[in-house]
């Protein structure tokens, strides 16, 4: 009974780690992108709107510049920002077209969220673009982004999206298989109630185009569940993985959402105040 529910998401965001947007060297992944929006394409068909979380920019600057290790300066992880993530968005734009549908660039920092304004405007931007059949492709600006500013991942950026969107399903891409519960040997399939002993079981990130890990997700999981969201964590490498997830199979770790959800300014304030911390 758990993923039944899944099969009837009609609108559903899509985060993408950028540790499966690459290949090796840092280049971008022309041909899982292009599987990928076959994917999205098939959704499309069936009636549902997706909304597409994207990381990936800096890295694909990365690959542009031939450099083989994150930089830690940030003038230097803007500068690879800048010149990736136009070269992301004309992937996207490309591979999607051929689909039949166009990607649109989003790009947000902590204030578009923070101040409740400019959230509301990101918010009709989104459903417009829904209503007119396109996929916004959003990602942190992180070409102007500080220190004070940034979210510092797209896993919360994900999860806020999916409630701004009224979303059925968020679904996390990432390198692993979902929440291993014994080292690298078992996924959970389920999490009914992420508590303490969940929390345990996540961990970061050393990889040198990903920020954030595990840990990360399971905060982006409890916003979204908070808000009555399902959130599925699965394996981005595994073949047509999210056609699978929305056909209710058993691959990665579904967080179900809560019965009793927050709504309105509750959410909002709460959400703003799990990225905060």
């Amino acid at each position: 009974m758990d993923r039944k529910k899944i099969k009837k998401a009609k609108r559903i965001v899509i985060k993408v780690g950028a540790s499966i947007l690459t290949a090796k060297g840092l280049k971008l992944d022309e041909r899982w992108i292009k599987n990928f929006a076959g994917q999205v394409a098939v959704l499309f068909k069936k009636g549902c709107h997706v909304v597409i979380v994207s990381s990936g920019a800096i890295a694909a600057g990365m690959g542009i510049l031939g450099m083989k290790k994150r930089p830690k300066a940030l003038p230097e992880q803007q500068a690879c920002a800048s010149l990736g993530q136009g070269y992301l968005m004309k992937t996207y734009e490309e591979l999607f077209r051929k689909k039949g549908f166009h990607a649109a660039q989003i790009l947000l920092t902590w204030e578009d969220i923070r101040e409740r304004r400019r959230y509301l405007n990101a918010e009709n931007t989104l459903h417009t673009l829904l209503n007119k059949k396109a996929v916004p492709v959003i990602n942190e600006n992180d070409t102007v982004s500080v220190d004070e500013i940034k979210f510092g991942d797209n896993d919360k950026l994900s999860a806020l999206v999916a409630s701004m969107v009224s979303a059925d399903l968020l679904i996390m891409l990432t390198d692993v298989d979902g929440l291993y519960i014994d080292g690298k040997k078992t996924v959970a399939s389920v999490v009914h109630d992420i508590n303490a002993g969940v929390e345990k079981l996540a961990c970061g990130t050393d990889k040198e185009c990903s920020r954030g890990g595990m840990r990360t997700k399971i905060d982006a999981a409890k916003i979204a569940t908070r808000s009555g969201i399902d959130c599925v964590i699965a394996n981005g490498r595994e073949k047509n993985v999210v056609l699978k997830i929305l056909n209710g199979e058993k691959t990665g770790t579904l967080f179900q959402a809560r019965k009793k959800k927050i709504t309105g300014k509750d959410f909002y304030d709460e959400a703003i105040n799990r990225v905060i911390l």
